[in-house]
């Protein structure tokens, strides 16, 4: 019979799992970049590009650290959160309601990370492994920082920039379909 696994299996197995999330997003990150019109979105997808690059190197202390090898196992998770992020591309939006789904991509990925790195942190506290939960805390306050900026920016403008433009479509409509009916009237 197999033994059982540990909560150290489980911690680096996760690991393994945030490391692939974290290449993964690297590649995702410069596309949400070039993709958003708005030009602080923009700045902040490129500057958490730089950060992830950092995640990444924190993440390989963190395996030195506990003497395993730096290794990446397929994050599933978000692979399907960038796929989705793929397919939102793809519409055919306006500009600020792109620039409103692009958010909603990065927040659900940010969110993602944010319950990845929780866990991470809270099993590096309970098997003692302090300078993994300190490495670990760092990211995961970085992930938090990133999602608050992208939910400033869609408070801050973005969404009711897309509300306003959703509206302005459906107020001509009544509008046209009026005039309409008076020039056959006439």
């Amino acid at each position: 019979m197999a033994e059982a696994g540990t909560l150290h299996d489980a911690f680096i197995d996760e690991l393994r799992d945030t490391y692939d999330a974290e290449k993964q997003l690297t590649k995702a990150l410069p596309k949400l970049a070039n993709a958003a019109t708005n030009t602080k979105l923009r700045a902040a997808f490129e500057t958490h590009l730089q950060e992830t690059q950092g995640q990444i190197a924190r993440l390989e202390q963190v395996f030195e650290s506990l003497d395993e090898k730096v290794r990446g196992k397929h994050c599933d998770g978000i692979a399907g959160i960038i796929e989705e992020g793929k397919s939102i591309m793809e519409e055919d939006f306006d500009e600020t309601t792109m620039d409103a789904c692009l958010i909603a991509s990065g927040q659900r990925a940010e969110h993602y990370e944010m319950a990845a790195y929780g866990t991470l942190v809270a099993w590096a506290q309970a098997m003692g492994h302090t300078e993994a939960a300190r490495l670990l805390q760092q990211t995961l306050d970085e992930e938090k920082a990133a999602d608050k900026k992208l939910s400033g920016l869609a408070e801050g403008g973005i969404n009711q920039g897309a509300a306003d433009a959703a509206h302005a479509e459906e107020d001509e409509e009544p509008v046209g379909a009026v005039n309409r009916a008076r020039k056959s009237a006439e």
